[in-house]
């Protein structure tokens, strides 16, 4: 770890001078002067304990600021001082010979800054990780050389429903551009897509499994759902490594009930490693937005997690990669037979729980037609804007969506 720091200087800019901070009247003088000293502190003598405790007055003054109000209504300038604050934190704690918690911590610091922060300086945020993960993985790869093999995840059989023909979800190989616009896209009729997904890395060359996950992202901090479901009133969110994910809520300790979800929007930003094992459907390109638009999402848990009956704004391919799901779609036709939420909040969302309905509270709800599928590893489901779906998890599971208009 002796040349880590050398690493690290070599991304930053060569002086103080060409090194940009520049903000406008929203972000108060002071804290100004502070990200200014932490800057002077990255290039001349100073003490590590300096830095550090520098960095973490920008971290908990932008923090607040963050946590204000709504999300949307956070200016993109006080994001980007909190990204500066993990940066000059990250870098203090790497400058000096650090420990491998000192790394780590770093590693975390960087993360905070990508999933709360915004872009700077060439999302040099995203470099630093990189180089300190390389880091982390060194002792982590020797260690495990000659290990017993690791303890294996405690499988039970699903509870897969019946799926009647009549009522299953229609499937196509690999159908051409012109097909899928015709019969599915433009009527907005649900099908599976086989075949169109083989090419895909974490498929073949680097399949995906806890392992591999371990591997290229293990010490990476994420966010995590907590509870079998959204709608549940113990649900809560919180803010796990990988590697604690994957021990807490898949390799079951004694006595663990909960259920934990990674449902991320930004992972695969966030872990270009991932990223660079899927590739976008070649349908998205009959959507109307650009490629950028294109919102990939990451949904990995264990099996008998829900997301409840709800409908998306965008159309979706929801792409099945690890393990397999039960899903139940309905038309956005007979949406007054599924009972949204009158709330604001989950207006999207049906308060019937699909698979055990109360009947007495929700009478209609039991002649609304529905299509339904096991998707398995390799498939495509696409589900049409504004359908309703339903899905739980039939076993560990690791699928990707992509949200396009």
């Amino acid at each position: 770890m002796a040349d880590l720091w050398s690493k690290i200087s070599a991304v930053l800019p060569l002086s103080e001078e060409q090194f940009p901070l520049q903000f406008s009247d929203k972000v108060e003088s002071s804290v100004v002067e502070m990200l200014q000293r932490c800057r002077q502190q990255l290039y001349s003598p100073s003490t590590r304990s300096s830095r550090i405790l520098n960095a973490q007055i920008v971290i908990d003054f932008s923090w607040e600021k963050l946590n204000m109000g709504t999300w949307r209504d956070v200016d993109k300038e006080w994001r980007c001082v909190y990204s500066y604050g993990c940066l000059f934190k990250a870098s203090a704690l790497c400058r000096e010979d650090p420990s491998e918690g000192e790394i780590l911590e770093a590693v975390k610091t960087c993360d905070m800054g990508l999933l709360m922060g915004a872009a700077i300086m060439d999302d040099l945020l995203q470099v630093m990780v990189g180089i300190l993960q390389r880091e982390v993985r060194k002792p982590a790869e020797e260690e495990d050389r000659g290990q017993p093999q690791a303890k294996r995840v405690k499988m039970e059989l699903p509870r897969v429903p019946v799926i009647k023909e009549e009522q299953a979800v229609p499937r196509i190989r690999c159908p051409s551009l012109e097909s899928f616009n015709t019969n599915h896209l433009l009527p907005l009729r649900p099908v599976i897509l086989e075949g169109i997904i083989d090419h895909w890395p974490a498929l073949n060359q680097r399949p995906w499994s806890l392992e591999y996950l371990r591997s290229v992202a293990g010490c990476r901090t994420v966010p995590v759902e907590v509870g079998s479901r959204y709608t549940d009133e113990e649900w809560s969110q919180t803010l796990l490594t990988v590697n604690e994910f994957i021990d807490r809520f898949i390799v079951h300790k004694d006595g663990e009930e909960a259920l934990g979800y990674l449902a991320q929007h930004q992972l695969f930003d966030q872990i270009p490693e991932l990223k660079e094992d899927i590739r976008l459907p070649d349908y998205c390109c009959l959507g109307e937005g650009e490629e950028d638009d294109i919102t990939v999402n990451a949904w990995f848990g264990p099996g008998g997690t829900v997301s409840p009956l709800h409908q998306d704004p965008q159309q979706n391919f929801l792409a099945q990669v690890v393990g397999s799901k039960y899903i139940r779609l309905y038309s956005p036709e007979d949406s007054d037979k599924l009972y949204p939420h009158q709330s604001q909040l989950l207006h999207n969302t049906s308060q019937v729980e699909v698979e055990h309905p109360d009947s007495d509270r929700f009478p209609s709800f039991s002649s609304a037609p529905y299509l339904d599928c096991v998707l398995q590893p390799g498939e495509v489901l696409f589900i049409p804007v504004k359908h309703w779906h339903y899905v739980r998890s039939l076993e560990l599971s690791f699928s990707v969506s992509f949200w396009w208009s």
